[in-house]
């Protein structure tokens, strides 16, 4: 039985209904903030990742944030942008940026559900791991350019394959 089938028996769950009854299924923290948003924790192999949904009912999309601090040297900032770019370059959703003023690698990404179409259970728990494995998998490249004077180059290599973990 798929979980969906399992644990979900409406299609007309609210967005963040769903996500909140991932984590419960998969254990995680989690803080239900608003009817619209949800902050949960999932551990990584690196890290423990922050992850915060909401819902815009506005523009009908499924925002997900996935953050993690760091603190890497003013020196080593012009290295840390160039090998975020280079991880853009290699992924086909999302997208990372760093927040300078509150010191967090930021994974990002909009799941556009327009015309009143709904997300399934799957496609979040999905939404949710390929944030998690974005991050376990470059993690190492932004360690390896900040703290270890690798060049941006040197630093990608080691995301080259997918990560493989838990979310």
């Amino acid at each position: 039985m798929r979980f969906s089938e399992e644990y979900l028996s409406s299609d007309d769950l609210h967005p963040i209904d769903i996500v909140e009854t991932l984590a419960e299924h998969h254990a995680w923290e989690f803080d239900r903030i608003t009817d619209d948003q949800i902050a949960m924790s999932v551990e990584g192999q690196w890290r423990t990742y922050s992850l915060t949904l909401a819902w815009s009912a506005i523009d009908e999309t499924l925002r997900l944030i996935c953050t993690f601090e760091m603190e890497p040297p003013l020196a080593r900032m012009g290295e840390l942008y160039d090998v975020l770019n280079r991880c853009n370059d290699m992924v086909w959703t999302g997208a990372f940026t760093y927040w300078t003023d509150q010191k967090l690698m930021v994974w990002r990404y909009g799941l556009v559900l327009a015309g009143g179409q709904t997300a399934g259970s799957e496609q979040i728990d999905h939404l949710i791991s390929s944030a998690v494995l974005a991050a376990e998998r470059f993690y190492p490249a932004f360690q390896l350019v900040s703290w270890a004077d690798k060049t941006p180059a040197e630093a990608i290599k080691v995301a080259i394959a997918e990560a493989y973990g838990r979310a």
